[in-house]
Parts: C-alpha cells; structure tokens; sequence
C-alpha cells in the first residue's frame, strides 16, 4: 500500500465527511504525530496494532563488498516494530 492508497482508504472509510485534501492533511498529521512521539519518548504503541521503540546498534566491523576492505560501521539509533498479538492472529 502506497501514501496515496492509505489517504484513498482513510477518505472512503470517512465516507466523504472530509474532503481527499482535508484527508491527506489528516493523514500526515497523524504520521508526524507517531514519528514525534518515536523520536522524543522512544516508543510508540497502538494497542491491538503494535509498538515501535527505538534500539541502539553498536558500533561494528563490516567489509566493503567492491573492495573487500575492512571498515567500521558506526554505532546508530534503530526503530524496531513488534506486532500485537491481534494483528499476528488477524494475518496468520
């Protein structure tokens, strides 16, 4: 599903109450929201759907696939998604 398929679906589950504009305004109001909530708390869950919390990767040794030399990957902050239950049993 692409951005314009989840606004496309928003707006026909609304059934027309906002406008496709209003809609999409909608949508990624509430995706900054998730993506704030991420970046300043750490976490975000949505009860029957899932959380998504951040993780730390540490610094380790990688190789260079065009040259095979050794190199350094830095240490980086992760988002990781673990479903709910719900949904695991609603896709299996």
């Amino acid at each position: 599903m692409t951005k314009a398929d989840l606004i496309n679906a928003v707006y026909e589950n609304l059934d027309g109450s906002l406008s496709k504009k209003d809609t999409a305004n909608l949508v990624q109001s509430v995706m900054e929201t998730i993506t704030g909530a991420i970046k300043d708390d750490g976490r975000f869950s949505y009860p029957g759907f899932g959380t998504w919390k951040t993780h730390q990767r540490n610094e380790r040794t990688g190789r260079n696939p065009q040259t095979g030399a050794t190199i350094t990957i830095p240490a980086k902050t992760i988002v990781k998604f673990k479903a709910a239950t719900a949904l695991n049993d609603l896709v299996n």
